[in-house]
């Protein structure tokens, strides 16, 4: 089992209703740039931003660099914490 401070850090990487969303929205469309996930969020940049640092952070996304944008995929843990909320659903 992960230490305690390990697990909290996984968390806080999906410990808020817009990190969800943009886990969802992963799930759905991979691949995706920040400005692609804020557009179809409709949220700020910045917002964006910080959360995608928050959900890195948990080690729920992976980052791939494509020129001088940054793509966005879902790890396997993240595809396990999403199976677990949709059975909170």
């Amino acid at each position: 089992m992960k230490a305690p401070r390990e697990l909290e850090r996984i968390v806080k990487g999906y410990a808020n209703h817009r990190r969800i969303q943009i886990l969802f929205l992963l799930r759905k469309e991979p691949e995706l740039t920040l400005d692609e996930i804020a557009t179809a969020l409709n949220i700020d940049f910045r917002v964006a931003s910080e959360h995608i640092r928050r959900i890195s952070a948990g080690g729920l996304i992976l980052k791939r660099y494509e020129g001088r944008y940054v793509r966005h995929t879902l790890t396997a843990r993240a595809k396990n914490i999403l199976t677990f909320l949709g059975k909170l659903e």
